[in-house]
């Protein structure tokens, strides 16, 4: 039950694999980050599946509640007490991401209540806060083209302080697997398990017949 937007472009099976490759080079983006706390937080459900595959590299903790709005409350809840700790929430799938990007989000926290990281099709790749909202995800429209006007109307309702990290754009429909190919023949060392398994999956598909995108 991943990347549920792909599967009319590839087979459950191959989707699953692809996001095994996003989240462990995403895991190791997020450890290049110098004096940074890395956790996983998901579903109560999804625990011990995350620990078999990952054992003891990284803490993984069970999140309240269902949904990524639950998920995204859980991250702040767990993490983020009174101020003390600058926390940063991104997606499992953005090992693309420029590890600048999320160095200059930290370093916007110092300043800000609230950073996001805008991705272009509306919606956002990460969030940071210095302290907890309970409501700041309330009725956010994840998952949808208005996520990011939705929690920016939410941050102004809270008198939050915000700033907007870099636009970029994250992993949801084969058009963006298409971009991070590309991206990533470029610079495979930014990812290097998805660029293996994107060109992989590029000689596959080369060789399927006209109208055919199953893999």
């Amino acid at each position: 039950m991943v990347k549920t937007r792909l599967s009319q472009s590839l087979s459950s099976s191959a989707v699953t694999a692809l996001y095994r490759c996003l989240l462990e080079d995403t895991l190791t983006l997020a450890k290049s980050l110098h004096g940074v706390e890395v956790a996983i937080m998901c579903p109560a459900s999804d625990t011990g599946e995350l620990e078999s595959w990952l054992g003891n590299s990284v803490p993984i903790v069970a999140q309240t509640g269902d949904g990524l709005a639950a998920g995204l409350i859980s991250v702040f809840a767990h993490f983020a007490t009174s101020g003390r700790r600058h926390v940063i929430a991104f997606n499992s799938d953005s090992p693309h991401i420029p590890v600048a990007f999320l160095e200059r989000a930290f370093q916007a926290l110092k300043v800000r209540d609230l950073i996001i990281g805008p991705t272009h099709d509306g919606g956002y790749y990460l969030v940071g806060a210095r302290a907890p909202h309970a409501t700041l995800f309330e009725n956010d429209g994840l998952g949808t083209g208005n996520a990011l006007e939705r929690l920016l109307a939410r941050a102004r309702e809270l008198e939050l302080s915000t700033g907007l990290s870099e636009p970029f754009y994250d992993i949801d429909v084969a058009d963006d697997l298409v971009r991070l190919a590309q991206d990533l023949r470029l610079a495979p060392s930014r990812a290097p398990r998805t660029a293996a398994w994107l060109a992989e999956w590029g000689q596959t598909a080369a060789k399927l017949p006209p109208h055919t995108e199953e893999l």
